[in-house]
């Protein structure tokens, strides 16, 4: 009973000084809590039956990186145990001293870490449950779900994983605990809190050339992962770029660590004024013993900033692309004209070749969907294509260049082509840019990025065309944005538009129609919906080429996708910047608790508090500091990589995203660095 007092005595004690890890602990049970409860809370929103398996999506995915999550806030919290237990080495050295043994100590720790883990568990699941209900409302607002059915949720699952999880943690911490108490020294417990962290002074002509070999590593690395990308066309190289990154990383940490008081010592100007001297040997100390911690501290701030800034770009590009890309609410494209097999070797079935010489119309018709009913606003025409016009003749000279890399015939495939007051007739209902051609002038229009740089460059040689006998010139030396079909991601890969003369009937090979829903409300409008899906599916099962996109369709699956790019962003952005913040905080607090007779000697000689507090602050912003510079030079390339891999849904809005996740790492980050100094300030200020 005696130990359990003495216990509850010194968490009351060690909460006053290390708020911060208390709060880590509480907050990183409630995000546990919240992303593991999207399932429960969504149960009671009534979605559709497709942004239903959106949210299953969503919550395997969340469920999967739950495990990394428990992996990373298990380590975050065994490291910060041992910057607690170093912090205590003195009092564990009285209760030795007064004759206590280390089986009670060890009941002591027990007893404290069962304590803290059941406080912090239950005020970090109070706090889920109510930051829950705010995630409901996020959830219900991004799939626009009916609030009238909102009520306050409990998920049971949620807080059984989430306990379960932090047991496990705990269980772990308790071990460690255990034996670091059974493997001290009574010596080294009364002297450690004496003990100050030796400086190395390491070989400043070693550290210069560690210095630059670690920058052209980094240089290499960075170019390869940019401007020579193409060269990566396999995962080993990708990984091997990482690995180059992350040993750069360090050796930047570690030559740092060993020029930097070199460098100022030799500065006596600035060396020896107020308390620079004392100043620098402490951030030269802690950086000198956190290389490795650094490093991955750096690694960790890194990958927050790049998944949480790709994240919101790909969420803010899904749903620009909605608006862009998707301006009908229903676009049908069938194949016309089928024979036993194509230009591209493609056979068809006796069926299908039937089926491809009725129009939509009838398609549909004998399908039991009346168009004229359903659909209003109702745009058709049809694509053509011929041999004469491949994509390398409207590469012309361009072609040459490219054509190394043509493995699979790419560049023989024929075009697809539209008449001119076809395309205006859709770019109309598309308020989209309408064109005009002369007799002998011809257009190509395109939204795939890749596709646009190569098809730009062969225009600029002005290549022409031949279409029955007559000879074409692009109008202009760029093609033009546009597309024909409404999608989710910018997909045309081009679309040359001619003079309505130059084509005939016998090139046809689709016929397509664009339309919008007569409902004028969301019911009328999703019944025509649940209409097509069955269609949809029919035609599916039947194959018989004829393809289907909605406006509803595309939107429930951007969503869902921009839902889940949002949701993993931000659960592992938040873990790894608070998990990065609060290493970084209790070291510097372990640091203050162990070097406050320095600074009790400090006043002693005559220095005032503001120069004292002015030394601290700058010891804590150069320690934040520096993992965080490296991890945003870090950024700048890795934000690129990302961008080029998520080009296929579109263009990146990259500012806006790059602004959200400076907000992002202000609040937070620098949250912790404010906190942190504040409480270190407390700890210096307390008498002996």
């Amino acid at each position: 009973m005696m130990l359990f007092k003495l216990s509850f005595k010194n968490i009351k004690k060690s909460f006053r000084d290390y708020a911060i890890y208390f709060f880590t602990l509480i907050i990183g049970i409630s995000i546990f809590y919240i992303f593991n409860s999207i399932e429960s809370q969504t149960v009671m929103l009534n979605l559709s039956k497709s942004t239903n398996n959106a949210v299953e999506m969503i919550n395997s995915a969340l469920s999967g990186i739950s495990v990394f999550v428990s992996f990373i806030l298990g380590f975050l919290i065994i490291y910060a145990n041992k910057f607690l237990m170093k912090r205590r080495n003195k009092e564990f050295g009285i209760y030795m001293t007064l004759g206590m043994g280390k089986g009670s100590i060890s009941k002591i720790i027990l007893f404290e870490t069962i304590l803290i883990g059941i406080i912090s568990l239950i005020v970090g699941l109070v706090l889920g449950l109510a930051l829950s209900q705010v995630m409901s409302i996020v959830v219900a607002n991004m799939f626009e779900a009916d609030m009238n059915k909102f009520k306050f949720i409990v998920s049971y699952s949620a807080i059984l994983k989430t306990s379960v999880y932090f047991c496990i943690i705990y269980l772990i911490v308790m071990l460690f605990n255990v034996i670091q108490v059974s493997r001290c020294k009574l010596i080294d417990l009364i002297q450690g809190i004496k003990k100050s962290e030796q400086v190395k002074i390491k070989n400043p002509y070693i550290c210069i050339v560690v210095f630059i070999f670690a920058v052209c590593l980094l240089s290499y690395a960075y170019y390869n992962v940019t401007a020579g990308a193409s060269n990566l066309v396999e995962f080993s190289s990708v990984l091997m770029q990482m690995i180059y990154g992350a040993i750069g990383t360090f050796l930047v940490f570690w030559s740092i660590s060993g020029l930097i008081l070199k460098i100022i010592m030799s500065m006596e100007n600035v060396y020896y004024k107020n308390l620079n001297n004392f100043t620098l040997r402490q951030i030269s100390s802690k950086i000198n013993t956190t290389v490795v911690s650094m490093s991955i501290i750096c690694l960790m701030l890194f990958l927050t900033i790049c998944i949480f800034s790709s994240s919101v770009s790909m969420n803010t590009t899904l749903k620009n692309n909605l608006k862009e890309l998707a301006k009908v609410d229903i676009t049908i494209k069938k194949l016309i004209n089928l024979e036993k097999a194509d230009n591209n070797g493609n056979q068809y079935s006796n069926i299908q070749i039937e089926n491809s010489k009725q129009s939509i119309n009838q398609t549909l018709a004998d399908m039991s969907f009346d168009v004229d009913k359903n659909f209003k606003d109702i745009a058709k025409f049809n694509t053509y294509s011929t041999k004469e016009v491949a994509l390398k003749d409207t590469l012309g000279n361009y072609y040459e260049e490219v054509r190394k890399d043509d493995t699979y015939s790419y560049f023989n495939t024929p075009e697809n082509i539209v008449k001119i007051s076809d395309y205006n007739k859709i770019a109309n209902l598309y308020k989209n840019t309408r064109y005009t051609l002369k007799d002998n002038e011809y257009i190509i229009i395109c939204d795939y990025e890749s596709m646009i740089e190569m098809r730009n460059q062969g225009l600029k040689g002005n290549p022409s065309i031949t279409l029955n006998g007559k000879t074409y010139k692009p109008k202009y030396e760029e093609c033009k944005v546009g597309f024909i079909t409404i999608s989710a991601e910018p997909n045309n890969m081009g679309i040359v538009l001619v003079p309505d003369d130059a084509v005939d009937e016998s090139m046809i090979t689709e016929e397509i129609l664009a339309a919008n829903y007569t409902g004028n409300s969301k019911i009328d409008k999703q019944n025509i919906e649940d209409e097509i899906f069955d269609i949809k599916n029919d035609l599916y099962d039947k194959n018989l080429r004829t393809y289907i996109n909605t406006k509803i369709d595309i939107y429930n699956d951007n969503i869902g996708t921009g839902a889940m790019a949002t949701f993993i962003g931000l659960y592992i952005g938040i873990v790894f910047l608070i998990s990065s913040a609060a290493i970084l905080a209790l070291k510097e607090l372990s640091e203050s608790a162990d070097n406050k007779e320095r600074y009790i000697t400090l006043r002693r000689i005559g220095l005032d508090e503001k120069m004292i507090n002015k030394s601290l602050f700058i010891q804590i912003g150069v320690f934040f500091a520096f993992p965080l510079v490296l991890a945003i030079i870090h950024s700048i390339f890795g934000i690129q990589v990302c961008n080029m891999m998520l080009e296929t849904f579109g263009k990146a809005k990259i500012i806006k995203s790059i602004i959200m996740t400076t907000i992002f790492l202000f609040v937070i980050y620098g949250g912790y660095f404010i906190i942190t100094y504040i409480c270190s300030k407390n700890i210096i200020k307390e008498e002996q």
